[in-house]
């Protein structure tokens, strides 16, 4: 029973840290990449929809990217999801391509990126916290109910105390590596 709710705790958590992976690849470095527009939602015919379903991405240039739609009635609506997104470019309507040319990063909106890879971060490791407090009151459970004995209890608490600390430190490895590429010029 205990080695069962660790393994959802596994599953759950490694799942927590692709969010946070996911999360983290949406934050702009110097250079574009489709990744940047994974979580924008464009109003297709009345429901929102992954620009990523919508359209395909081309990078000639390391700061040029090409948005070409499936849909060409879909222009539009993807023009205006990416001047409403927090990506600040500016896309530009040939009527075949949208093209976005992303804005040099400037020092201080490169302290304006980190600060937001930190905070997704603590968003990833308060979400790995939560899976490890709601499997520690499942493990408590199960000794309170005389389903296991409490030395199993302990053992399972300790080796749920090591998985949190490797998905912990999983999130830490990514905030340090998208730091270290923010910070570079």
């Amino acid at each position: 029973m205990i080695d069962e709710a660790l393994l959802e705790a596994e599953d759950k958590m490694d799942k927590a840290v692709e969010v946070c992976k996911e999360d983290l690849a949406g934050i702009r470095t110097g250079r574009a990449q489709p990744g940047m527009f994974n979580k924008i939602m464009v109003d297709y015919y009345g429901a929102p929809t992954p620009l990523q379903q919508l359209a395909s991405f081309q990078t000639p240039e390391a700061r040029t990217i090409l948005i070409t739609p499936f849909d060409k009635g879909a222009m539009h609506n993807i023009e205006k999801a990416l001047r409403d997104s927090d990506l600040g470019v500016n896309p530009s309507n040939d009527g075949n391509q949208i093209r976005c040319v992303l804005p040099a990063l400037t020092e201080e909106r490169r302290k304006d990126y980190i600060k937001m890879a930190h905070h997704k971060g603590e968003e990833g490791r308060v979400s790995v916290r939560n899976i490890r407090r709601h499997t520690k009151t499942t493990i408590d459970k199960f000794v309170k109910d005389g389903e296991v004995g409490e030395d199993d209890g302990v053992r399972g608490e300790k080796e749920l105390d090591a998985l949190t600390k490797k998905h912990v430190e999983l999130i830490d490895q990514l905030i340090k590596g998208k730091e270290a590429e923010l910070s570079e010029v």
